[in-house]
């Protein structure tokens, strides 16, 4: 039987991938729903054809096998409602006002309740009881350091830039935004969780291999829409090339989905 508290955390990530699908579909074939600069709005394009049919649907589909039972669901279901709220903060906090702003508000808070009351009805012994000595936590550990690190090192460093110098980041300028929600997120939220992850799995314990999973899941469907806003700014606009980052996003796309077949499926005893 699912506990109540489990039930609802499904309720609320079914209604989740319903507000994802309407507004990644709105993005899409709603023009003038976006009135930010045109750096931003092939970004949102990119975001939203990933979120349309990529992620979206596969929250319906873990949820679905989270329900009937799966341990292995429910943690790829997990990972995608950090995905999902991670992402619609970007258009909550960055985007320029517009009529969606309610279903970004709902994106961004109903994955973090649907988390937090899953938690509350989760086991990380029963969950650590279905990997086994086999799994590759070692390497997948490695993986997950190896994107935080030069993520950070990236990111502090152009904020160290802007201190001694004035010269505010490229990301700045070109989304024409005041503030650095992306450093903001990055550096509060994703890195840190990325390494604590990286230990924690390496020690086996039971929450490494759930944080594992969930930030596996995250990179892969975050790197796919980083790699399509990218391809979007550089086929639609403006800078008339890709970025130099776009072979790291294809890294992290790539990686974080070997890295999360071979722990979820690659070494049950």
């Amino acid at each position: 039987m699912i506990p109540s508290r489990l039930k609802i955390a499904y309720a609320f990530s079914g209604i989740v991938a319903l507000f994802a699908f309407v507004a990644a579909g709105g993005g899409i074939f709603l023009p003038g729903l976006y009135r930010d600069n045109e750096f931003v709005k092939a970004a949102w394009y990119g975001n939203d054809l990933v979120t349309l049919f990529v992620i979206a649907p596969m929250l319906l589909g873990a949820l679905w096998l989270a329900w009937r039972g799966s341990a292995r669901a429910l943690l790829v279901w997990m990972g995608l409602l950090v995905c999902v709220s991670y992402n619609y903060a970007f258009y909550l906090f960055g985007a320029a006002f517009n009529a969606f702003f309610l279903a970004y508000l709902a994106l961004f808070a109903l994955p973090l309740y649907a988390i937090a009351l899953a938690i509350f009805e989760i086991d990380p012994d029963d969950i650590g009881s279905n990997f086994g000595s086999r799994t590759p936590v070692k390497w997948i550990s490695g993986f997950l350091a190896f994107i935080a690190i030069p993520l950070a090192i990236v990111e502090i460093g152009q904020i160290g830039t802007f201190l001694f110098s004035g010269v505010l980041p490229q990301t700045i300028v070109d989304t024409g935004h005041p503030t650095g929600v992306v450093y903001a997120l990055d550096l509060s939220f994703v890195i840190p969780c990325l390494l604590l992850a990286a230990v924690m799995l390496w020690q086996r314990r039971p929450w490494g291999y759930m944080l594992g999973a969930m930030m596996l899941t995250k990179g892969f469907t975050y790197g796919l829409v980083l790699i399509m806003s990218a391809a979007y700014i550089a086929g639609f606009s403006l800078q008339g090339k890709w970025d130099p980052l776009t072979p790291f996003y294809v890294f992290i796309a790539v990686g974080s989905f070997i890295g999360g077949l071979a722990l979820l499926w690659g070494g049950g005893d």
